[in-house]
């Protein structure tokens, strides 16, 4: 879709980061955000004054939009002209001495153990030692003991 034969009331109910999207697709650079929203802010006929109140949300949608990423400098571009160089290095280490290998299973088997468990203490008996500290008192004393 070219810009120029999109009429002014299509534009219109376009959002800005589809204009911004239609903007960098049509011209293959990238751009600044301040230069891609000033030329979405033109071709939208919108004033500076929108452009100085907005440019804050622009940046914020560019910035959540899948389709655009930001590049060195500041430059914002089409995530689709840019692949991303992951590289993961996973190899097997057999160099590891028998030894370690041992320690590192005795190791885990230790965290895996429960170290708060103690045979000798029922719940029945825990239960009795947290209310051997508590006293019964009536309705009655206790009004008493406020006067």
């Amino acid at each position: 879709m070219k810009l120029k034969n999109i009429s002014e009331e299509e534009l219109e109910t376009m959002s800005y980061d589809d204009i911004a999207y239609e903007i960098l697709k049509e011209t293959g650079k990238k751009a600044k955000i301040a230069d891609l929203f000033k030329n979405v802010c033109e071709l939208l006929n919108l004033s500076d004054a929108v452009y100085e109140n907005q440019i804050g949300e622009f940046f914020q949608v560019l910035s959540t939009d899948q389709r655009f990423t930001m590049l060195d400098n500041g430059y914002w571009d089409l995530k689709t002209r840019h692949k991303s160089n992951i590289v993961m290095d996973i190899e097997e280490d057999d160099d590891v001495p028998a030894e370690l290998e041992e320690e590192e299973e005795d190791l885990e088997e230790k965290e895996n153990e429960d170290i708060f468990y103690d045979d000798n203490v029922t719940d029945d008996d825990e239960a009795e030692d947290e209310l051997k500290d508590l006293a019964i008192i009536d309705e009655d004393d206790e009004s008493a003991d406020l006067l």
